[in-house]
């Protein structure tokens, strides 16, 4: 078929009528019929020419060129596409490296096959086009609801038409046993869109704890206005959520708020969310009493904070503790959730049992390694006495307000105290030795004999091996696999070495073999304190 003028027009109306039906733009149409028009016109004049094809976005007029790029004689590679600018004198006045020069070729006659093939390319980019418009209408829309409607089911999975394209909602992000039938309506969150060879994909999620906030934020002006933020939210999907809030205005209660006038708002969520339960809590910063109020309805006696493991003990009264717990655990599940930390929940016989065995346990570390009758140790450990460190180096005064104690007594237990602690020390480097440790390491400053012990029993026996450990290694820590966080034991754990401690150790290390320049610690160091400098000055 030649392009003639009883159809040039027709082109036009063509890419027009492409465009409107998939709403993109028509350009982008036309673009793909030139591309297509220049596919065939290499095919009948040579794959290796460089044919191009101009429509004319008024008249429909399309305009075949040949493009010739002027190159060096050395790269002249295609003699069809380029040539030398000797070559080009005989078309050009004064040619460099780099010019084109483009001259009209006749209209090419296009076949059958070759037909097929330009439809087939104008099908493809309109297809890519499409695709395109889609991602750009659904990229910014991630983190929000959008409603739907039910197309089909496969497999669990819900197809939902979007409007402008399909999405998925997998099953294992619908509520419960949540069944939906064909032209159903449906809220959903959405919570990824990528960009894939096959289209883009819009993921779905109506347990998503961001679902939730969303709801509520659509439910409760304040929300939607920053009045009230929500701080925390955690879920089980279809039964039970906790979901914690916090005023920036006094006179706004932010649990009433979100509540509504006879339960309304939050009413209004739960039956968006298949009757899941709601707990709505205050937000605190102090984190054992955001606990104490996650933890609700269950009463707590106490909490202990260990910030550093990450982990929170919570001491309740015999009565409450299948209230804390839950059904199943779900209680205290969602409360960790919601707060970030490994709770452990324990009644209150249970609590004084334990420090009852604490209490027993140093007793007798007291009447063993000081040679102490039971009473004395008692009141050592009754005074809040741990370790023997403690005793060998606290200042007298500390010991002499224990009933009984005088500063002859005092210096006897220091003494005795500080004797077993040497004691210790000297076989614990005797054995450090035996293991292999060298003086580079022995002589660290920071490390004391039990640590070196303790490194060369893990096989760190000289300063390049602890220059190489990590601070983790050393200190310990929390990793989270699966959703659970599960404890490393670091090798100076034992003799609380902190992560920062092992950080400085080991860079120190560093520093000394000349693995790294002090300067450019000194360089970091500097752009840690500017940053926290202009994070507070914009706080």
């Amino acid at each position: 078929m030649a392009i003639t003028s009883a159809n040039q027009l027709e082109l036009l109306q063509t890419a027009e009528a492409v465009a409107r039906e998939k709403m993109i733009d028509p350009g982008l149409v036309v673009a793909a019929m030139e591309e297509s028009l220049a596919r065939a016109a290499k095919s009948r004049y040579g794959s290796e020419m460089d044919i191009r094809v101009k429509i004319d976005r008024k008249t429909g007029r399309a305009t075949f060129t040949r493009v010739r790029t002027v190159v060096a004689d050395e790269e002249l590679e295609n003699y069809q596409a380029e040539m030398t600018v000797e070559q080009a004198r005989q078309y050009m006045e004064n040619p460099e490296i780099g010019d084109v020069y483009v001259e009209e070729v006749p209209p090419v006659e296009m076949g059958r096959i070759a037909a097929q093939s330009a439809k087939q390319v104008i099908l493809q980019k309109v297809r890519e086009a499409e695709r395109d418009r889609q991602y750009e209408e659904f990229k910014d829309r991630a983190g929000t609801i959008i409603n739907g409607q039910v197309k089909r089911e496969e497999y669990g999975n819900v197809i939902v038409d979007v409007g402008a394209g399909e999405a998925i909602l997998r099953r294992n992000e619908k509520i419960g046993r949540e069944s939906y039938r064909p032209n159903d309506r449906i809220r959903c969150y959405v919570k990824d869109v990528r960009r894939e060879p096959r289209g883009p994909q819009i993921f779905l999620s109506r347990t998503a704890p961001e679902f939730m906030a969303e709801l509520f934020k659509m439910e409760v002006p304040e929300i939607y206005d920053g009045i009230i933020e929500i701080k925390a939210v955690a879920r089980d999907p279809g039964s039970r959520a906790k979901i914690a809030v916090i005023s920036y205005d006094n006179s706004i209660d932010p649990v009433g708020a979100c509540v509504g006038m006879r339960g309304s708002r939050v009413q209004a969520v739960v039956n968006e969310l298949q009757g899941e339960k709601i707990d709505i809590i205050p937000w605190n910063e102090d984190q054992p009493t955001f606990l104490v109020n996650a933890l609700q309805p269950a009463e707590v006696s106490k909490v202990v904070l260990d910030e550093e493991a990450g982990k929170i003990e919570v001491v309740v009264p015999e009565e409450q503790l299948s209230l804390a717990i839950g059904r199943r655990g779900q209680n205290v599940r969602l409360a960790s959730q919601l707060t970030g930390l490994d709770i452990d929940i324990m009644t209150e016989a249970e609590e004084s049992a334990r420090r009852q065995k604490e209490f027993e346990s140093r007793t007798a570390l007291f009447m063993e390694t000081l040679d102490l009758d039971e009473f004395f140790a008692q009141l050592l450990v009754s005074e809040g006495f741990t370790n023997l460190e403690e005793v060998a180096y606290v200042e007298l005064d500390e010991l002499l307000v224990i009933d009984g104690v005088d500063e002859g007594t005092a210096e006897e237990l220091q003494a005795r105290a500080r004797d077993y602690l040497e004691a210790q020390a000297k076989a614990a480097l005797e054995n450090a030795r035996a293991l292999g440790a060298e003086d580079s390491l022995i002589n660290f400053e920071g490390l004391t004999p039990q640590m070196v012990e303790a490194l060369a029993k893990d096989g760190v026996k000289n300063l390049e091996d602890f220059a190489t450990c990590a601070d983790w290694e050393l200190a310990g820590g929390w990793t989270t696999v699966d959703g659970q966080r599960v404890k490393d034991d670091g090798i100076l754990e034992p003799f609380d070495v902190s992560l920062e401690e092992a950080q400085d150790m080991v860079m120190t290390a560093r520093v000394m073999l000349g693995w790294v320049d002090p300067e450019d610690l000194t360089a970091d160091e500097a752009d840690v304190e500017e940053a926290a400098d202009d994070e507070e000055a914009g706080a």
